[in-house]
């Protein structure tokens, strides 16, 4: 498991469960681990703070938190993992894999637990390349919106042409060392 620390959510009413997770996470890895006994809590704790990881040991008084999981993986972008009784997984899974929860079926053996944890870290460390280059993608469409607004600017208070105001735009940013961004903001400000 990797250097970078984790917050993770653990939502079960059974201490038992609370201690066999703890014990089987990298303290270096997975900071801080908070446990709820109640869905109505875990409500109110995601609301205070952000987790990576939502672990909900079903059923969580009397609620199967099938909601609460849909909750976290959609608005709160969190890697859920819903543990169900073996009876229930068929149904409680066609409910919940579309919004991208986890499921696995109860009883499981300490094997499993653990591959499921180092499932969710594989996917947190692909979610997270990915979103680091849609961030990436989204900067470059936003640079090229800016530049392309500052050369129309150019073209028709200046009277240049597109490939003028395109080497205008580039010839700036070379000679003092700047983004064409930069240059482009200072364009749109000027006109503006």
């Amino acid at each position: 498991m990797e250097e970078h620390a984790y917050s993770m959510l653990v939502v079960s009413s059974t201490d038992n469960f609370n201690h066999a997770v703890a014990a089987m996470l990298p303290k270096a890895s997975f900071q801080p681990v908070i446990n709820v006994s109640t869905v109505t809590r875990a409500r109110r704790t995601v609301a205070e703070r952000n987790f990576d990881f939502v672990i909900i040991n079903a059923p969580v008084g009397g609620d199967l938190g099938m909601h609460f999981a849909i909750d976290c993986s959609i608005s709160h972008h969190a890697l859920v993992l819903l543990l169900v009784p073996n009876e229930i997984h068929g149904d409680v899974y066609s409910k919940v894999a579309e919004h991208g929860v986890f499921t696995l079926q109860k009883p499981m053996n300490k094997a499993t637990m653990e591959n499921a944890l180092r499932w969710l870290l594989t996917a947190k460390r692909k979610l997270s390349g990915a979103e680091t280059k849609s961030t990436k993608m989204e900067d470059k469409m936003e640079e090229i919106r800016l530049v392309n607004k500052a050369k129309w600017l150019l073209i028709s208070n200046e009277g240049l042409l597109e490939p003028e105001a395109h080497r205008f735009l580039e010839k700036e940013a070379m000679d003092r060392c700047v983004t064409k961004r930069v240059v482009a903001a200072e364009i749109i400000r000027k006109y503006s």
